[in-house]
């Protein structure tokens, strides 16, 4: 557990839970498991379910050792039918906090962190197939300047898919400082560590399919959720965070919220947060992963 760093706004996650002591709640990003202790401390008679992909975070599950805890070593966008299957089809509270562990940034192995030469591997699920490896060796040059655009939000996303298929034409890109080679002298002067953190985001999201992963279970959550059931959603980047912010306020992730024959407006959730919570200086002093964090509540109506 030492190298999973504290969780990130620990009290106001809990707090936009609003816990009830014999209440079901569901910790869809389990990690280190800091958040979920916390809330297995609050809890009486109640269960938590805790989910995530990572090999790593089952070990942890495992070292708590609470029987009030159910651990699903699965991606939370199957949250609808995992809990069917251990029959709790409606739940109290749900906690995301999306994004990636510290853990796994700090893990050079795992290819997550710009720090470090290693594999391009950046996959959540080490089961699964697809490797930042073969994104960046395997898509085509289109593909690259979509995801260096959409996904990591870089202003020369172009320039940088050629530089990849051009380097890539004379020997495949393994590791994370072959990556960094191709696009060196693309990255602007003295912003570089931006850039390439950019450049790392846009290939975990795409190997990971992130968004889509963020839509699907979002879009399960009215269903999952007892009416005042509390969604509790912390996000560090803005594409997530406007996935979040359009689901809780519209019912949907694009367009204008729909509305009945009498012009009441259809959709499931209510906001709680008017403006997300964002972590103290103190916190981020004493966490550096808080610095980007948004968290919003939203309640089932």
């Amino acid at each position: 557990m030492s190298n999973y760093h504290e969780p990130v706004l620990l009290q106001a996650c809990i707090d936009g839970l609003n816990l009830q002591p014999g209440g079901t709640y569901v910790d869809i990003t389990f990690g280190g498991g800091g958040h979920s202790r916390e809330i297995l401390r609050q809890l009486d008679g109640g269960r938590l379910f805790g989910f995530d992909q990572d090999a790593d975070a089952k070990e942890n599950a495992q070292a708590i050792g609470d029987p009030r805890l159910t651990f699903v070593a699965s991606n939370f966008r199957n949250i609808k039918r995992y809990l069917r299957l251990y029959k709790a089809d409606q739940v109290d509270g749900i906690l995301a906090d999306l994004g990636i562990s510290s853990h796994q940034i700090d893990t050079p192995e795992r290819g997550f962190s710009t720090r470090f030469d290693a594999d391009l591997d950046m996959r959540m699920n080490q089961q699964a197939d697809r490797t930042a490896r073969d994104v960046v060796n395997e898509y085509s040059e289109a593909d690259l300047h979509r995801i260096l655009g959409m996904y990591g939000e870089i202003t020369n996303a172009r320039t940088a898919a050629s530089a990849l298929v051009s380097a890539r034409s004379n020997r495949p890109l393994k590791t994370i400082n072959d990556l960094k080679n191709a696009l060196q002298r693309f990255a602007p002067r003295g912003k570089e560590n931006k850039y390439f953190a950019q450049v790392f985001q846009a290939l975990r999201i795409e190997v990971n399919e992130e968004l889509q992963a963020l839509e699907e279970f979002l879009a399960q959550v009215p269903d999952i959720l007892k009416p005042g059931g509390r969604l509790v959603v912390m996000s560090y980047h803005s594409l997530e965070d406007r996935l979040v912010k359009n689901f809780i306020n519209k019912g949907k992730f694009q367009g204008e919220v729909e509305k009945d024959l009498f012009g009441n407006e259809l959709k499931p959730l209510r906001s709680i947060t008017r403006k997300p919570i964002e972590a103290t200086p103190d916190e981020i002093s004493r966490n550096s992963r808080a610095r980007s964090a948004k968290l919003r509540i939203a309640e089932k109506i």
